[in-house]
């Protein structure tokens, strides 16, 4: 009997090859030629903030040892700016500098030690100018909005009410306090890399570079060369890990690809860790003042949530940390938020897992807190008095919410109920000991694009599932085997599933947590599709036992076609009517519901700390995370997911930042050494519960994302729990032990 994987733990597909170095990532593809020999590429970076380059000396790079190539803006490569968010530029198309960091040359060699070597040769000199880095003291201008989204200010006032400051008057308790977060980096395991490889007649490039979006990623890179999207192919199949940085096209890819062309060669090119920092975009820092008024007993009357964002000259990515926030998650009949940026000579932005939701729980989720000790109600109980059945100030229906049975599992699992109100009332030992929690929430919805898949059944009795979706180590690859065999009822082991490849069905967008919603429906419709075709193979061949017979008298089950008193597996079929296959390849995309509903996931994080009396120095302890994200698909991969962005939470909380010297421009802690991330001492075991509740609306199995969700709110857990431990409040993440003492 074939058991559906759905819901279980399973181990990846993927996991023998990952494990075993068998698995390409980007910088391990060797030229498909054999006799065709790779050229290695290294960039050369900007050593100050703003300015313009009055002139290089590459005489001695281009002496070097092994030197192939040397471009700068006075040796150009040709490429093509794409509108962004900022200034469009290009670079080695002028010789201003925008931030420090930015690429103003490229050295190809042989090898890539020759490479690096003669980039270290080269001397620049510029005209510098003042840096404009300061982000409170820069000119605040209105966050720049994408199209369907609110307005960058905006107020609900509730009948009678004449404005938002009536409304903190009319309110029993107001508390108001301002939060910072720093720059925050993605630092995946994989740098980024690229190997660029052209045809015979430069009509067709391939690039094997990681990508959350390998379709973009070859719209991108075809705009920046000037040639038609149909001549780019993207391969990805493995990807170390992304949170965003890899949704951008970034200019290492495009520079390496030009400079293929003009060699005639492949060229490889892998960006070290301290380029990646700058090159590749980052998470921007942002300042934020969360006010709320209540009534004495804990009911929120109004929520005013303001925030002043990092945005670079050079653009791309706009926080708003309110919108998916403070606007949407707690019940109140008065809210404003005004999302502003500030214009700065720093490295471009990029969507850092739960771009907004992060950095805006972290203010909200704090402010709850402070809200809770203001009127002395339990943070989970204040919670519950504020919880929002339908979207605040638009009335909008959530497609599925069980937030509040997430708040009781939560506690019960955790202990809440041993928490002591009173801060440093618990104490073990030279070690104070506290709890905090907090909500968290992110967009759960599928992508409006179509999105395609394929599937293939084969006479050997498997099945091929392909869509150019991509794996960041998300599970993505296990997720199109475990669909593709529930709704063909065969063992998992006979689906062989194919992503990261634009050869393949334009898949879903590995980013906001979309690809399960979007990808799931697309492999239900390939599945019915493909075993449609299978019948018509059996009903019109001569050769298949049903010729003849309507379509209508054959049904498929497990594998199985049955009708007029006799069944068959399509293995059997194909190879008796002499087919090595059939196959079908299906669109899909929302329908009307996707307006009519809201759709997010929901969570509650708990957490204990142990702060030492003596040394200031915080260490989390426990870790419980209760989340409803409808029907889970993999248990495993799901609760890694979980256990992953919970990491992330506690690191921002406790460990990350990459100090701005403001006299300079200079991202100082560009490095793993100074950018400090979670390592396994950090981390205690992580207790992770799915309600498991499936969504009606959003597809057939009522799955949603969950790829960010414990990313959003886990930090202010953190911070609440230290509170509880010490009764010091720490709005200025990373709390470190200094910030304690």
């Amino acid at each position: 009997m074939t058991v559906s994987p759905l819901g279980r733990d399973i181990d990846r597909v993927d996991g023998r090859a990952k494990v075993t170095g068998t698995a390409r990532y980007s910088a391990d593809y060797p030229a498909s030629e054999p006799r065709a020999k790779v050229a290695h590429a290294h960039l050369v970076v900007s050593t100050i903030a703003r300015g313009s380059i009055s002139a290089m000396d590459t005489v001695a790079a281009q002496n070097a040892p092994g030197v192939i190539g040397v471009y700068s803006p006075f040796h150009k490569l040709g490429l093509q700016p794409v509108p962004g968010a900022g200034e469009n530029y290009a670079p080695l198309q002028d010789t201003r500098v925008r931030f420090r960091g930015q690429i103003i040359g490229m050295v190809v060699a042989e090898t890539s030690w020759q490479a690096r070597e003669a980039a270290g040769l080269i001397t620049t000199t510029y005209d510098e100018q003042q840096p404009r880095t300061s982000l409170a003291d820069e000119p605040r201008v209105p966050a720049a909005v994408a199209p369907g989204q609110p307005p960058a200010s905006a107020t609900v006032l509730a009948p009678g009410v004449a404005s938002i400051e009536a409304a903190f008057a009319a309110s029993d308790v107001v508390v108001e306090a301002s939060f910072h977060q720093p720059t925050q980096h993605a630092v995946p395991m994989e740098p980024h890399a690229v190997l660029a490889e052209w045809n015979s007649d430069h009509t067709q490039l391939t690039l094997y570079s990681g990508a959350q979006l390998p379709h973009i990623a070859a719209l991108g890179a075809a705009i920046r060369l000037g040639i038609p999207p149909t001549g780019v192919r993207v391969i990805t199949p493995y990807v170390g890990g992304g949170f965003g940085s890899r949704v951008i096209p970034w200019y290492d890819v495009p520079l390496a690809a030009a400079a293929a062309r003009e060699l005639n060669r492949p060229v490889r090119l892998v960006l070290p860790r301290e380029q990646v920092f700058t090159v590749i975009g980052h998470r921007s820092a942002v300042d934020q003042t969360v006010k709320l008024g209540a009534s004495r007993d804990g009911v929120l009357n109004v929520v005013s949530h303001a925030s002043d964002a990092v945005m670079p000259f050079v653009g791309y990515w706009s926080m708003r940390p309110a919108i998916e926030t403070s606007a949407v998650l707690y019940k109140t009949p008065n809210l404003h938020f005004d999302e502003r940026q500030v214009l700065l000579d720093v490295p471009p932005t990029c969507a850092m897992r739960a771009p907004n939701e992060a950095p805006g729980a972290f203010a909200l989720e704090t402010a709850m807190d402070e809200l809770a000790v203001a009127t002395g109600i339990d943070p989970v109980e204040l919670r519950l008095r504020n919880y929002a059945t339908t979207v605040p100030g638009t009335g909008a229906r959530w497609s599925s919410k069980h937030l509040d049975d997430c708040y009781r599992v939560g506690a019960r699992r955790f202990g809440w109920s041993a928490r002591r109100a009173r801060p440093g009332s618990r104490v073990d030992g030279q070690w104070l000991v506290g709890m905090g929690m907090a909500t968290a929430i992110y967009p759960g919805r599928r992508i409006p694009d179509p999105v395609q898949a394929r599937v293939r059944l084969l006479d050997d009795g498997t099945a091929l599932v392909s869509s150019a979706t991509a794996d960041l180590g998300t599970g993505a690859t296990t997720l199109l085997a475990i669909t593709g065999a529930h709704e063909l009822g065969i063992p998992l082991r006979r689906v062989k599933p194919e992503l990261g490849d634009t050869a393949l069905p334009q898949g879903a967008p590995a980013v906001g947590s979309m690809a399960t919603a979007s990808t799931v429906p697309a492999v239900e419709a390939a599945v019915h599709a493909a075993v449609a075709e299978l019948v018509q193979v059996a009903v019109t061949d001569p050769r298949s036992p049903w010729h003849g017979a309507n379509s209508e008298e054959l049904a498929y089950e497990k594998g199985q076609l049955r009708g007029r008193g006799r069944s068959m597996p399509f293995e059997r079929l194909l190879r008796t009517v002499g087919r090595r296959s059939v196959e079908a390849t299906s669109t899909v995309q929302p329908g009307s519901e996707a307006t009519e509903y809201m759709y997010h996931s929901f969570g509650a994080h708990f957490c204990e700390v142990r702060v030492n009396r003596y040394t200031g120095e915080p260490r989390v302890t426990r870790f419980t995370t209760v989340v409803d994200a409808g029907r889970i698909v993999n248990a495993q991969a799901a609760r890694s997911q979980l256990v992953g962005g919970v990491i992330f939470g506690i690191g921002h909380a406790l460990l990350e930042d990459n100090p701005l010297e403001l006299d300079t421009g200079r991202l100082a802690g560009s490095n793993l050494a100074d950018y400090m991330v979670p390592v396994n001492a950090d981390i205690p075991a992580i207790d992770v519960h799915f309600l498991d509740r499936p969504d009606p609306v959003i597809n057939h199995l009522g799955a949603r994302g969950l790829g960010e969700l414990g990313t959003v709110g886990s930090a202010a857990a953190v911070g609440n729990a230290i509170y509880n431990a010490t009764g010091k409040r720490i709005r200025s993440l990373p709390i470190t032990l200094d910030k304690l003492l």
